[in-house]
């Protein structure tokens, strides 16, 4: 089994999931460059990556659903 990310970062992922939808793509670096750019790149690298990685899955999920709703 893998490693489960904290509900701070599924949270904050959620967060600015709902409110930069169009920002974010379902590319981990692009998401990574956003989030820098943001302002919220005085977390720490590996909080950084955590979130991008959260923002990623999540966008690819709603992409999913998207496309079995047409």
């Amino acid at each position: 089994m893998g490693r489960t990310k904290g509900t701070h970062i599924k949270r904050v992922a959620e967060e600015l999931v709902s409110k930069y939808r169009e920002a974010f793509s379902d590319d981990f670096e692009k998401n990574k460059a956003k989030i820098r750019s943001l302002g919220l790149a005085s977390e720490s690298k590996m909080e950084r990556n955590k979130l991008a990685g959260e923002i990623t899955v999540r966008i690819c999920q709603l992409k999913r659903k998207e496309q079995s709703e047409e």
